[in-house]
């Protein structure tokens, strides 16, 4: 380990991998997509991360204007594969896509009554399962650990992933990536 790094830093590293492994659990994802299937169909989870990006982008918009751009950026993924997930999530019946009123050249993205049963449905889980996560604690740390990670949840969506950025946390091009590449393609 690098000794320059705080052991906190590494501590908190580990922990935000393990959440995100949380969520990819094969069991509790194949249970939530079952409850929220249509026709006998399992939901993907594609379509899960289309109607959480378009309700989480309809609140905070005063125009009301959510776009696949929109989805592009709250997912931060290319605006190209965002395209095709809300196409996906069209055709499954959770959205619905008509031209914007703000520019009609652009298509205007809503959760169709099916998807905002999905939504209703997707946060109630995840918050009956957190909920059951913390049950144990004290009102106290569950305030203060929300605070928290609601303040690195904040930071890391703001972080710059620019060159600049990437240079900053050490992602540029240096010779010791681009050995582990080479050993990496090698093997």
């Amino acid at each position: 380990m690098n000794p320059h790094i705080d052991p906190s830093v590494a501590e908190i590293e580990r922990a935000a991998f393990q959440l995100r492994r949380l969520w990819a659990k094969p069991q509790l994802l194949q249970r939530l997509r079952e409850r929220c299937g249509r026709g006998g169909r399992p939901i993907q989870l594609s379509s899960l991360l289309v109607i959480h990006a378009i309700a989480g982008q309809g609140s905070g918009s005063g125009s009301g204007d959510v776009t696949v751009g929109a989805v592009a950026d709250f997912l931060d993924i290319d605006p190209s594969t965002a395209s095709r997930l809300v196409g996906y999530a069209t055709d499954a019946g959770f959205v619905s896509r008509t031209s914007s009123p703000v520019d009609a050249r652009r298509a205007h993205l809503r959760l169709t009554e099916a998807g905002e049963r999905v939504r209703a449905l997707t946060d109630e889980f995840r918050r009956r399962f957190i909920a059951q996560l913390v049950a144990d604690w004290p009102e106290e740390d569950r305030r203060t650990f929300a605070h928290l990670l609601g303040r690195f949840a904040e930071a890391a969506a703001h972080f710059p992933t620019n060159a600049a950025g990437l240079e900053a946390v050490g992602l540029g091009a240096e010779p010791e990536l681009e050995a582990a590449r080479r050993c990496a393609n090698d093997g």
